[in-house]
């Protein structure tokens, strides 16, 4: 008799086993997940009072005056895909860029790796209050910078004119969130094989050679996650653009999570508030469906 035979078996059966192990998982899922998923659904065919939680059966009208005629839904769903795909487009520029210059032997690369996930990981708030600082009208450091060195004659209303409103939200969007795009890339170049680019050296490749023919080949697919990721949480980002321009001025930087929190917490319908995210769900169940179908025709 085998040693694992003389063991005894408890008393619940393989079949058992694998679902009373997962059973954790998928309830805490289901609190998590499922729940306010199924829960924004319901909302949003009621029109439901913030304060006094008294619902009223209106079916699809919430999505029906979310898509009606006074254009707010379409209006911040533009500055929304706007704001995701420039603060984006910017993120993986400097994060590639800098994770290239982190991936060379260069003098203090251990502090200089420390600092450049310093942004990301100062809070929201904190992070906004500085730039705010920074963005000040009149004591402003940027402003007495450019006036210093001759660039500009007089002060520059950073938020509050457009489009320098919604430039500098950019900038400090991307500054926030582009030390993921360095850890991400970073972590990849680390595991290309350094013959590779010993080989594209022997064939006479330069820089920009093998920059395009190795590295962009090889971190292709941590790209891919990375744009997918970033793409989901650009497009839902809340805190940010409610601390520095509250989606002013008037309504040009006014994305649809502000819309959200305006509706439900401003205007007190609950029921048309899940009715905006719901419909940010639906796009960017969008964006989960355009990864998978770049994914599986590379495949």
């Amino acid at each position: 008799m085998s040693a694992a035979a003389a063991i005894p078996r408890a008393g619940i059966s393989d079949r058992l086993l694998g679902p009373l192990l997962i059973a954790p998982v998928v309830v805490v899922l289901g609190a998590v997940i499922a729940y306010p998923l199924f829960a924004a659904l319901a909302l949003s065919l009621f029109a439901v009072d913030t304060l006094t939680l008294d619902a009223q059966w209106v079916g699809l009208g919430n999505f029906g005056e979310l898509l009606g005629s006074d254009g707010r839904f379409w209006t911040a769903l533009v500055v929304t895909l706007v704001w995701t795909a420039a603060t984006l487009a910017l993120q993986l520029v400097l994060g590639i860029a800098m994770a290239l210059l982190l991936n060379r032997d260069i003098w203090m690369r251990s502090l200089a790796r420390s600092l450049v996930l310093f942004p990301y990981f100062i809070s929201t708030v904190v992070a906004v209050l500085v730039w705010r600082w920074l963005f000040n009208d009149f004591f402003g450091l940027i402003n007495l910078a450019l006036i210093g060195g001759g660039v500009i004659d007089a002060p520059v209303d950073w938020l509050g004119s457009m489009p320098n409103a919604f430039v500098s939200l950019v900038v400090v969007g991307a500054w926030k969130f582009f030390p993921f795009v360095v850890i991400a890339v970073l972590a990849r170049l680390q595991s290309i094989p350094e013959s590779l680019y010993e080989a594209a050296r022997l064939d006479g490749a330069g820089v920009w050679a093998r920059f395009r023919d190795v590295t962009l080949p090889q971190i292709g697919e941590v790209l891919g996650i990375v744009v997918l990721l970033r793409a989901i949480w650009d497009f839902k980002e809340f805190d940010l653009i409610f601390l520095l321009t509250g989606g002013g001025p008037i309504d040009a930087t006014r994305t649809l999570p502000l819309i959200v929190y305006q509706e439900a917490f401003g205007l007190n319908r609950m029921g048309m508030a899940a009715a905006y995210a719901v419909s940010m769900m639906i796009v960017m169940l969008g964006f989960f469906a355009a990864y998978r179908a770049a994914v599986r025709g590379r495949a």
